[in-house]
């Protein structure tokens, strides 16, 4: 069975968000039974930003606010969504249709979120990831509608 490149390329990029995801949620277990607003606050002086500015701020007083059982939640929802990842960077790497169809689906969903966020204050970064989801996107549709040309 051949098995295109760039669908191996997005395989790949969707297993590196995954483990990603996964990283971080393993890392939010380990604030368990810990003052998490002061080891934010650590983290953002470490990082040399200013406490009282109003990101670092809205940062450090969710910290304040956070329970054990909310990082075991926020845990699971990164070991799910690792998984879906995962799940579909398998079926991509192997060329199977429902992967394909998993991948338009996810990919757009994303899409009016990275429109809304490049309106409300473009950067370089916004713009690129929202032409790399675009470009996923596209492609797997070609994809799909050239499998079923040829089926």
């Amino acid at each position: 069975m051949k098995h295109e490149k760039g669908e191996r390329i997005i395989a790949m990029f969707e297993a590196a968000k995954g483990l990603m995801v996964l990283i971080a949620g393993f890392g939010l277990l380990t604030f368990l039974h810990k003052n998490v607003q002061k080891s934010v606050e650590e983290i953002i002086l470490h990082l040399h930003l200013n406490p009282a500015k109003h990101y670092p701020r809205i940062f450090i007083d969710l910290a304040g606010n956070i329970t054990d059982f909310q990082l075991w939640m926020f845990a699971l929802f990164a070991a799910l969504y690792s998984g879906l990842r995962l799940l579909e960077a398998y079926g991509l790497w192997y060329g199977l249709r429902w992967a394909e169809w998993m991948a338009v689906i996810t990919g757009s969903i994303y899409v009016p979120l990275e429109i809304y966020e490049l309106f409300s204050g473009g950067s370089l970064i916004k713009l690129a990831t929202l032409m790399i989801n675009i470009g996923i996107v596209l492609f797997m549709v070609f994809k799909l509608k050239s499998k079923k040309s040829t089926m």
